[in-house]
């Protein structure tokens, strides 16, 4: 008898036990994506109308499309080539809670305000964390570099979870890179880069998924390349450590070679000029000449790194810098000034 009894009630548990941590369904689907039950196993086909549950992975590939719809009918839609991990979620008749975990990508969260429960649910990469409520954002998460646009209501987003939060809300973006404060939300004033870029996001992560994605990568090279203007404004503005971790942020979003030449040359700039750190500046400087010899931002490297130097007080290796300087652009736009700081270096 009471082996019977046993059974039936591990028959009637099975149930419960299998649909625990279940927090919503996939309500919308589009090229290729894939789930996993949890971290570090295989990923297998997902299909619209699928269960998911805590702790499941969500991969779109490059033409891949997906709309998560949880059991509060709040909706992550995902954008292609974004990997989002539901974290933890929990939806009871006092309170809600949740953690969401985008490792790279683009998404947009709608989060529904529910009266008469607390709630308390966030959206974080590896190096940033939005903490919600009822409201609705965009998120694009690039390597270390995050970026935020704010729809509705508002998002406290942060660097980690003890850092300081910066307010994100309607028509106002924010960003960060490598866990800093994120800099001081501004509006996204029409027909401006930060604009752009904020149409085609919301055109990727619309209820209906576009037909091509072409414009989807340009959207980081867009901010990146702003960032270089951004970062000028900011520096010229006092905000020196803000300044520095746009022109960071514009290195982590892109690839393009002048965009990081641009922004490694600004670093340099402001290390020189407001914070009175020439090694850090000349770090800068080398590091385009290095790497970016062939661009004309190498000709302006050169020419700033025997410049620091010899405020340094490294006579000679100032010297050598200008020599290289004049061997290597013989009709260069600073010869006239090389020539000088020569003479008074003492050829």
């Amino acid at each position: 008898m009471n082996s019977f009894l046993g059974c039936l009630l591990v028959l009637l548990l099975t149930p419960v036990l299998a649909s625990a941590g279940q927090v919503g369904k996939i309500t919308g689907m589009k090229g290729t994506a894939q789930i996993r039950a949890q971290n570090n196993i295989p990923y297998g086909p997902l299909k619209k109308g699928a269960v998911v549950s805590e702790g499941n992975w969500i991969k779109t590939g490059a033409d891949g499309w997906v709309e998560l719809t949880l059991d509060d009918k709040s909706r992550f839609t995902l954008s292609n080539n974004t990997e989002f991990e539901v974290t933890s979620f929990l939806f009871g008749k006092n309170r809600r809670e949740g953690t969401f975990s985008l490792a790279h990508g683009k998404l947009r969260a709608s989060v529904v305000k529910l009266a008469g429960r607390q709630s308390g649910m966030t959206v974080k990469s590896g190096t940033a964390v939005a903490g919600i409520k009822g409201t609705e954002f965009l998120m694009l998460s690039e390597g270390p570099a995050n970026v935020f646009f704010g729809n509705e209501g508002t998002v406290a987003v942060s660097g980690d979870f003890k850092g300081p939060k910066q307010p994100l809300t309607a028509n106002t973006m924010t960003q960060n890179t490598r866990a800093m404060t994120p800099v001081e939300p501004l509006k996204v004033e029409a027909g401006t880069p930060v604009a752009e870029a904020r149409d085609i996001f919301e055109k990727i992560t619309a209820a209906e998924p576009p037909a091509e994605w072409t414009d989807s990568g340009k959207i980081s090279d867009i901010i990146a390349r702003w960032n270089i203007n951004n970062g000028h404004y900011l520096a010229d503005s006092g905000k020196y450590n803000d300044s520095l971790q746009v022109f960071q942020i514009a290195l982590d979003l892109t690839r393009i070679a002048e965009i990081r030449a641009d922004a490694h040359m600004e670093r340099g700039a402001v290390y020189a000029r407001f914070l009175n750190n020439p090694e850090l500046a000349l770090a800068e400087y080398l590091l385009v000449m290095e790497e970016y010899p062939r661009l004309p931002q190498a000709e302006t490297a050169l020419f700033s790194a025997g410049q620091t130097l010899a405020e340094m007080g490294f006579a000679d290796q100032a010297r050598t810098r200008f020599n290289q300087y004049l061997k290597d652009y013989p009709n260069g736009r600073h010869r006239g000034n090389v020539e000088t700081l020569l003479q008074n270096l003492g050829k």
